[in-house]
């Protein structure tokens, strides 16, 4: 029986990453992931498949919709080849979970294919081609989560489908029903309706994103109509059945009549759950709350003092950076450092374009607390970058403390939204104040100014460019 210092369990970004962490630090590891490839969901059926599929589809929009305003002719008909925009994702993934193959070698990180389960605190057993057994000090659960449904809807992967089937359809849907109108269910919305499909969203929050700030959530509805999707909020879903190549929705709508929605998929997008089937976590006195997570400590400690876990499996935000960080965290514990993960300085982002941002406090958030603020937003559209780009849509918005000026909470939407919000994490980290970011200097032109702007904006009032 081979022995560690530490095992991980899942290979997604917080499980790998804290293998890495953890062999730099020294300690002999071993990572055990059920699949064939490393990476979990971000990098095979999640974030990293997405985000190429929205890529293609973006271009075939701009081709199809901006090329001849820009002046550029193309002869014939632009047309989709959506098995090989489909392979070409997949050949991204490929590359993608290859590397991570590439740093397991690197940092001499043993690699269990198979299910890996607890037999006791110090021992798991993996049961895969080959069953084998390893002893390990510590381990560091990263697990991951598998997406939700809702109890009267039968998934059955093939018109009934998760995020997981909307990666590799075959064809394009002529009406896909996307219940949810979170992160995954609008950013795979927005590459098939860019792709000709009709798509209908029903949400049951009075809005879309409804976890982030309401403007955003406002600005992204516009967007979306203007795009002809068809959003149907506060719609409680009440039953969804498959009659042959058919899917019928019907739901309550916020006036409470039931409401018939037809088409040929359907994608249920109601979130994710944590995922600990066949761990055994029991067996080494792990504890799991009511909602399936692994509970933890502030140092992401379970109920056994020599097992961790991070990432979607414990509480929080589902996030493949957050689980890196606590992937990091975790490591260096172990290794008697002291590191540090402030969750209210963690991104969010959705990635439709215009993209959506946003880190630190939302204006509800502050007024629930008490916290007396002031804004400053500017308009994407003022932009010179904006108007050479034709990206008019969005805006950054401010929020800092009424008597420090400390920033608070920053949310924007607009183009590249994704990369310019780590602008404002790193401002926040240092604790600066609206007029420090108004005061530093940005380059012309670019969509990062609109920070500057609505920084000058939330000290007395000061943008420039309206």
């Amino acid at each position: 029986m081979k022995s560690y210092d530490v095992a991980v369990i899942g290979s997604g970004p917080g499980g790998y990453v804290a293998a890495i962490r953890c062999a730099q630090l020294g300690m002999k590891t071993a990572i055990i992931e059920k699949y064939s490839t490393l990476g979990g969901t971000c990098l095979n059926v999640g974030c990293i498949p997405s985000k190429a599929l929205l890529d293609s589809s973006h271009h075939y929009e701009d081709a199809v919709k901006h090329f001849e305003e820009h002046g550029i002719e193309l002869p014939g008909d632009v047309k989709v080849n959506l098995e090989k925009m489909i392979a070409r994702k997949q050949a991204v993934v490929d590359q993608t979970t290859g590397g991570i193959d590439f740093l397991m070698k690197k940092n001499n990180i043993d690699v269990y294919h198979g299910l890996g389960s607890y037999k006791d605190a110090t021992h798991i057993a993996i049961e895969g081609e080959e069953n084998v057994e390893i002893e390990a000090k510590q381990s560091i659960i990263a697990t991951g989560s598998k997406p939700s449904t809702l109890p009267f809807i039968s998934v059955d992967k093939e018109r009934i489908i998760t995020s997981t089937e909307a990666l590799k359809l075959k064809e394009i849907p002529k009406h896909l029903m996307i219940i949810g109108g979170g992160v995954i269910g609008l950013e795979l919305g927005q590459v098939y309706r860019r792709l000709g499909a009709e798509v209908t969203v029903l949400e049951y929050a009075d809005r879309i994103i409804p976890n982030m700030d309401a403007g955003l959530s406002k600005e992204l509805n516009k967007v979306f109509k203007k795009a002809k999707f068809k959003m149907q909020v506060s719609h409680k879903v009440k039953s969804v059945e498959r009659v042959g190549d058919e899917v019928i929705v019907k739901a309550d709508n916020k006036k409470g009549e039931e409401v018939e929605f037809k088409g040929d998929y359907c994608l249920v997008s109601v979130g994710r759950s944590a995922y600990t089937a066949g761990l055994n976590a029991e067996a080494a006195g792990v504890k799991l709350d009511d909602r399936g997570r692994v509970e933890v400590n502030a140092h992401l400690q379970t109920t056994a003092n020599n097992i961790y876990a991070i990432g979607d499996v414990v509480k929080g935000a589902m996030l493949a950076h957050k689980a890196e960080e606590e992937g990091v965290f975790v490591a260096e514990t172990l290794a008697g450092q002291k590191p540090h993960i402030d969750y209210n300085l963690i991104p969010g982002v959705v990635y439709t374009w215009p993209e959506v941002a946003a880190v630190g406090k939302t204006e509800v958030q502050l007024k629930e607390e008490g916290i007396a603020y002031k804004t400053g937003q500017f308009p994407m559209r003022a932009l010179g970058r904006s108007r050479a780009s034709m990206d008019l849509d969005g805006f950054v918005k401010i929020l800092a403390d009424a008597s420090t000026d400390e920033i608070l909470g920053v949310h924007m939407i607009g183009a590249r939204a994704a990369d310019m919000i780590a602008e404002a994490v790193v401002a926040m980290e240092y604790r600066a104040s609206a007029e420090d970011v108004s005061r530093m200097s940005h380059a012309h032109p670019t969509f990062t100014e609109a920070i500057k702007e609505a920084a000058l904006a939330a000290t007395e009032d000061r943008a420039l460019h309206i």
